[in-house]
């Protein structure tokens, strides 16, 4: 719930001629999910947001996959941030910064979140090659910052994801996916120390 007692969730739809994405999401919740892109790893990687964040999610998506994943990749990653951005309401309350450094084997990433209000991504540190890679046969490695673009640029979040070590390109995604739901998941919190919305301009 919101510092004032509402509930901080988010229900959208958005249908184009290449992609219909409903969501659901909880803020607030315990990490549950029920994920259907028609994208496997990307359901694995939503999956592991929504668990790693405690954000209830539910997301529902048909798209033009037989040309190319990326439209609904893409277009979940808008609805995604559009609903995050509706769910923290005023962001009165919040802690409103998070770090996380996460393993996954050989990879490790860092990422930080700050629900600033200005979009901005910092992504480094994938390794050569990594953006042309298949993953699960349907997800191109380029699409792991290009859904990061997305959701900071929707959700009004800067972002910075640094890729320390790795080389099997399923965990260094999986890895970014988890540092920054940790990420997230500490700088959405609320903060009963925290009076109002905590910018010294008064409004994120």
């Amino acid at each position: 719930m919101t510092a004032s007692g509402a509930p901080r969730t988010a229900t959208l739809r958005r249908a184009t001629s290449e992609s219909t994405v409903e969501l659901e999401l909880d803020l607030d919740g315990t990490g549950t999910s029920s994920i259907s892109t028609s994208v496997p790893f990307y359901d694995h990687l939503l999956t592991a947001f929504a668990k790693h964040s405690l954000t209830d999610l539910t997301v529902r998506a048909t798209g033009d996959t037989h040309i190319d994943a990326h439209h609904t990749v893409e277009d979940v990653a808008i609805v995604l941030g559009d609903a995050i951005r509706q769910a923290l309401g005023d962001k009165a309350g919040i802690t409103r910064f998070g770090d996380a450094l996460v393993p996954l084997d050989e990879a490790l990433v860092q990422a930080v979140v700050d629900i600033s209000g200005r979009p901005y991504l910092v992504h480094t540190g994938e390794p050569a090659g990594f953006e042309y890679h298949l993953i699960g046969g349907h997800f191109t490695g380029s699409l792991v910052r290009h859904t990061f673009e997305a959701l900071a640029f929707h959700a009004g979040l800067t972002v910075h994801v640094r890729v320390l070590e790795g080389r099997d390109a399923h965990h260094i995604a999986e890895a970014e996916y988890k540092a920054f739901a940790r990420a997230f998941r500490q700088a959405k919190a609320l903060d009963p120390l925290v009076e109002g919305i905590p910018s010294t301009k008064g409004a994120l």
